[in-house]
């Protein structure tokens, strides 16, 4: 009760700092600001507020807090304008929304898909910023309970999704899960700093893979690739849908899913370094086993948007919690958002316990503001969806150049390097060959995402545990086998085995129907080839290094299940699951145009940029591709190529950024931005 007394004046005087004119205003710029980045695949929060830095240094801490928090905070809805009508992830926390959204679209249902996923992000926004409020005081123990083994727990408990995205067979779920991992793994170990899958001979792969880049890859490419082949526009449908009316009754049919989802969105907020990255797909796994009928999922099922739109958002207010009370940013848009708060005034505001101590004040109105922009921002959103849902009945070969400009864009905006480029166009690659044979790629992708904190933790535990071990066997067990590690241990263990049940109806990739041996077999054994090659080049690692031992665990169990799926694939027919490939029926072997020409023009992209640098080489292939594929008119392809190069001008202006060089910046000086 003292706990509560002590908040109210706070609560009250928050709410008399936030409701002034020139607050609002800022705040509402700051959802517009959030909203135009959002929009914009690969770019999310982190870019958003990277933007805003340099402007917070001595800005009044109210007003510059109004701006962030209004940025922030809309990011997570916007960015599923890109997902539900592009089948591009907006970001890192919208690529579950991908697998119903974008059927949706197709059918010519993406004002209802957007409106749901609006009013859905709406109430996650608010559930997360009333747990805030509750618990800004209160969670302090709560988040001190999570130490290495249950943080580990946590990380495979998003791993047992997988079981959920399997597909029809099981084991290529779990295998192109393995493969995400060990992808994840490249670059130098976390525990020694031993090089696995690269060299400093060749120093672009020691940091890794960017998260952007693959998550862009895997999805993105291939239904950028898909769509273009086909000639038309991404609705098949000349209406776009029923519009945000029936989306909104679509949430309001499924609240008890949106308040479950939003829950699990601020539970996992909580939890430092995992956040958007796996939140989506725990929320879309929740989503499927508490549904009836599972055959819609990958589909286009409005509950498979509801679940991950709720929890997206509410994780917004979940990670202010390790910000604010104890300065340990939640996410990576949080790191960014603790070196803004320094920024701030004569830096009189500093996160932690001394920011509850003698700025509870302006820790409530942060709460109020964040409450107050998802509001702003879905009314926005939901009112510009119809509009904005028309891109799906434009010809898609006037969209694509466009998108492939955007995301590419996105894959370098960090390292501003030609390999950038590269890495996505492999990936890309990879994302193409897996969903041709029925590979999930929301599998692979979640091994990927979760490989990094799931080699750390478990490396942590078995470090902290030997030496509780060593103190006693019933402190090590106490250590081990916490209430919360056994709980999660439960719900794991549940999650994975309804998940195999259920597997084989959810088609992540759609309905792909058999075609012959060959081809899936070949994919096969480059992929069990790959595995194999991962495994020998840990395996050389020495054996006193700890960064060995992940990637060959993996490894050994991916070769395993490698074993098991050649061994099937000589067994059975070729009408067997396991031979799935798109080329054979369906809208992919119906293509108007094959796969290698169109792959040709991004390879001449990449070909180009290493000649000539990115901007020439994007000047040379807009004007050609209008030109030669969209086969429009000279004026109109001049004026789009204009436009194209005016707006990544404007960005590249706006982040700071440079493009990547290429053959021709190493023997002539050019301005920017062709160097």
């Amino acid at each position: 009760m003292e706990i509560i007394m002590e908040a109210l004046p706070a609560l009250g005087d928050a709410w008399g700092l936030i409701l002034q004119p020139i607050v609002l205003g800022y705040l509402v710029m700051g959802v517009v600001m959030g909203l135009c980045i959002g929009v914009f695949p690969g770019l999310g929060g982190i870019a958003g507020l990277s933007l805003l830095l340099p402007f917070m240094f001595g800005m009044e801490p109210l007003l510059g807090l109004a701006l962030m928090v209004g940025m922030v905070a809309v990011v997570p809805t916007s960015d599923t304008f890109a997902s539900v009508l592009m089948g591009i992830p907006g970001s890192s926390a919208s690529q579950a929304t991908v697998l119903d959204g974008f059927p949706m679209a197709k059918k010519g249902q993406a004002a209802r898909a957007l409106s749901a996923a609006f009013a859905s992000s709406l109430f996650g926004g608010l559930v997360g910023a009333s747990f805030l409020t509750v618990f800004i005081l209160i969670a302090r123990p709560i988040v001190l309970e999570f130490r290495t083994p249950e943080l580990l727990m946590i990380t495979i408990f998003g791993l047992s999704m997988v079981g959920i995205l399997a597909g029809r067979v099981a084991i290529k779920g779990i295998v192109a899960a393995g493969l995400g991992m060990l992808i994840g793994t490249i670059g130098e170990g976390a525990s020694s700093g031993d090089l696995r899958m690269s060299s400093y001979d060749f120093p672009y792969l020691t940091d890794g893979l960017k998260l952007v880049i693959v998550g862009l890859g895997i999805f993105a490419i291939p239904e950028i690739v898909s769509l273009l082949r086909q000639d038309r526009a991404i609705s098949q449908e000349s209406q776009i849908g029923g519009g945000w009316i029936e989306g909104v009754r679509d949430w309001f049919a499924n609240i008890w899913l949106s308040v479950r989802c939003s829950i699990i969105g601020v539970i996992v907020g909580v939890i430092p370094g995992l956040g958007g990255s796996v939140v989506d797909w725990i929320a879309y796994g929740h989503a499927v086993q508490t549904t009836k009928d599972k055959s819609n999922f990958g589909k286009g099922e409005v509950r498979g948007i509801i679940g991950p739109e709720s929890s997206n958002n509410a994780k917004e207010g979940g990670s202010l919690v390790p910000t604010l009370l104890f300065g340990i940013p939640g996410s990576g848009s949080m790191a960014i958002f603790i070196g803004a708060i320094a920024l701030l005034g004569s830096g009189q505001i500093e996160v932690g316990p001394a920011m509850l101590k003698n700025n509870l004040d302006i820790t409530y109105s942060i709460v109020w503001l964040l409450a107050l922009a998802n509001v702003v921002g879905t009314v926005i959103c939901i009112a510009a969806s119809g509009g904005i849902a028309k891109l799906t009945t434009i010809r898609f070969a006037l969209l694509a150049p466009f998108l492939f400009m955007i995301i590419s864009f996105a894959a370098f905006q960090s390292g501003q390097n030609l390999m950038d480029l590269v890495a996505l166009f492999a990936i890309g690659f990879l994302g193409i060959l897996m969903r041709r044979f029925d590979w999930s790629r929301p599998a692979f992708l979640i091994g990927f995402v979760l490989s990094k904190p799931a080699e750390t933790y478990a490396n942590q535990a078995v470090q902290l545990a030997r030496s509780q071990f060593r103190k006693g066997f019933g402190d090590g067990m106490d250590y081990i086998f916490s209430p919360i590690v056994i709980t999660l241990v439960i719900i794991t263990v549940i999650s994975v085995v309804l998940g195999l049940r259920q597997a084989k109806n959810i088609l992540a990739e759609g309905d792909v129907e058999s075609g012959s041996k060959r081809a899936p077999l070949i994919f096969m054994l480059i992929v069990t080839g790959y595995i194999a090659y991962a495994f020998y080049d840990a395996a050389s690692i020495p054996s006193y290094s700890r960064d060995r031992v992940f990637p060959m665990f993996v490894g050994a169990v991916c070769l395993i299940g490698c074993a098991f799926l050649i061994i099937r694939m000589i067994l059975k027919p070729e009408t067997d699951t396991i031979f799935a490939d798109r080329e054979r029926s369906g809208e992919d072997a119906n293509a108007t145009y094959g796969l290698w020409p169109t792959l040709a023009w991004f390879a001449a992209l990449l070909i180009l940029t290493s000649l000539f640098g990115f901007i020439i080489a994007l000047c040379v292939f807009l004007f050609a591709f209008m030109k030669v594929r969209a086969g429009v008119s000279t004026l109109y392809a001049i004026i789009y190529t204009g436009a194209g190069i005016a707006f990544m001008l404007g960005m590249a202006w706006l982040l700071n950024r440079d493009f990547p060089p290429g053959l021709l910046q190493e023997y002539v000086d050019l301005p920017w931005p062709f160097t």
